[in-house]
């Protein structure tokens, strides 16, 4: 058959190489954002891959129409590309494709707006008694025996980078088993984030929350569309809200859904998974979980309650948490073993975390002047414990700030660190919104502005407002006045910042 795959930055290069592989297939490939580099481009054409510009595939599209002699072009590309016909597969349908006879072990798959990364995160300290392949925003890591080993860092979490997980494993066992060549790997569970929908590989497709339904693809669909994919799993699980709110049977677009097995979690309300009687706390959140008609893989029932302990200072940690027990017993998993794994969980660096400090001085040791603050352990001021909650996301929106902000006004004498930067990730943020926000907290919380974004919104906001260019220094600013619960909600990418 003929491939086109379309866009090489969003990992169509893999799904190029990876479609040429096969005997059966005749591969182009369109550069349209023309990212490919030298050596990429030599890549392509030594695995007989051929490029092509926009005029191969309107030219296609035009004959197809006029002749029936043309061969069709089985056209790929991202959701999110806008283009002028329809494609045949999207990347995630492609990955689905070239995977499934390649997996043979359960997996999880994870998007959603917010909350992928923590949610898998919870999962991983779940099931770390078995042997797992995990793909997330913060690299690709295997668990095997207990030991965490990472096989890539600062990789995509594009439907493509799943090939590229599966290969690394494959990789690392073959190192590990020279002998046994025949034994691709000894992967027990995949977990995988995937940004933008699901590829249909999943036993359990988890959709986090639809905390915004931003628009892409132009302007011409939305976040919540194009994560609908996810609705090709086995089981699904869903935040009830986003749910019933968006992709429910009542919903004309999304009829196909009415056969599918569904479970929804919620905080004190109606769900197959909900939590109640909650006591937030700084250092470890304790709940009851009450289980009501949750379907499984094996198409058994589930109705239980158990109490679970583990760190989620606020509602939106809690719903994480809960995404991720969901999905746990979706897959057949004990609750003794979900209980035992959310307690391990501490929170997530370069998420959100929590620590504190304490000392006896005013300042800050010279020596460490210049470090970042997230590498910093000697903050010191005279005999307080200062506790900073660090909410640290390339991916931050108004709606998670609003959630952090809520969290850490029920706690005595806060203060806001705000900021980050620009072009971190596709979803930038409303600052008209944002700003309206804090106009509205301004006279009840102490905010300093940091950063890039805070620069933007500190020339734009006609109240009084104090910024501070480093974040180093605005968390200073703040530890020097006297306040001793400091949320931190930054965008970034930890790796980035951890680095100055």
């Amino acid at each position: 058959m003929k491939v086109l795959v379309v866009d090489m930055t969003h990992g169509g290069f893999v799904l190029a190489s990876e479609f040429s592989k096969r005997n059966d297939c005749d591969v182009f490939a369109w550069d349209i954002y023309h990212t490919l580099n030298h050596e990429q481009i030599k890549t392509l054409k030594f695995m007989g891959i051929k490029l092509v510009e926009g005029s191969f595939y309107e030219k296609y599209y035009q004959e197809t129409y006029t002749t029936e002699e043309n061969e069709k072009i089985n056209v790929v590309a991202p959701v999110h590309c806008n283009l002028p016909y329809p494609a045949d597969m999207t990347h995630h349908e492609a990955v689905g494709f070239l995977l499934k006879d390649r997996i043979n072990v359960p997996i999880i798959e994870i998007t959603g707006v917010k909350g992928k990364t923590s949610t898998l995160a919870m999962l991983k300290e779940i099931y770390r008694d078995q042997n797992l392949l995990i793909l997330s925003s913060l690299g690709v890591e295997i668990v095997d025996n207990g030991q965490d080993t990472i096989l890539q860092k600062d990789i995509s979490i594009t439907p493509a980078s799943i090939i590229t997980a599966w290969d690394l494993a494959e990789d690392f066992y073959k190192a590990k088993k020279p002998s046994k060549p025949d034994v691709n790997t000894n992967i027990d569970i995949c977990l995988f984030e995937s940004s933008l929908g699901g590829t249909g590989l999943a036993d359990v497709g988890v959709i986090t929350n639809i905390a915004e339904d931003y628009p892409i693809s132009q302007g011409s669909s939305s976040a919540s569309k194009a994560k609908s994919q996810m609705f090709r799993s086995k089981i699904i699980v869903c935040d009830h809200e986003s749910y019933h709110g968006i992709y429910s049977e009542n919903n004309n677009y999304y009829q196909f859904l009415t056969d599918k097995k569904i479970n929804t979690y919620s905080v004190d309300g109606k769900s197959n998974v909900q939590a109640f009687d909650i006591d937030y706390g700084l250092y470890e959140t304790t709940f009851q979980v009450k289980v009501t008609g949750l379907q499984t893989v094996e198409n058994k029932y589930v109705n239980n309650f158990f109490q679970v302990k583990t760190f989620a200072p606020a509602q939106h940690h809690l719903e994480n948490t809960l995404s991720a027990i969901t999905a746990s017993l979706s897959l057949g998993t004990i609750p003794n073993s979900i209980i035992k794994g959310v307690k391990n969980f501490r929170g997530l660096p370069g998420r959100t975390s929590f620590r504190n400090i304490s000392s006896v001085e005013t300042s800050l040791n010279p020596s460490m002047q210049n470090k970042s603050s997230f590498v910093k352990k000697n903050y010191q001021t005279n005999h307080q414990i200062i506790n900073l909650i660090e909410e640290i996301n390339p991916g931050i929106n108004v709606t998670a700030i609003k959630k952090s902000v809520a969290m850490i006004k029920d706690y005595e004498n806060p203060a806001l660190v705000l900021g980050g930067n620009y072009g971190v990730t596709c979803e930038e943020i409303d600052e008209e919104s944002l700003l309206e926000y804090l106009s509205q907290i301004g006279n009840d919380l102490y905010i300093i502005l940091t950063g890039e974004l805070g620069k933007s919104l500190w020339d734009k906001t006609s109240e009084k407002s104090i910024y501070r260019s480093q974040i180093d220094q605005a968390i200073n600013q703040a530890i020097n006045e006297g306040f001793n619960n400091i949320l931190i909600v930054y965008r970034s990418n930890f790796s980035d910042l951890s680095k100055r």
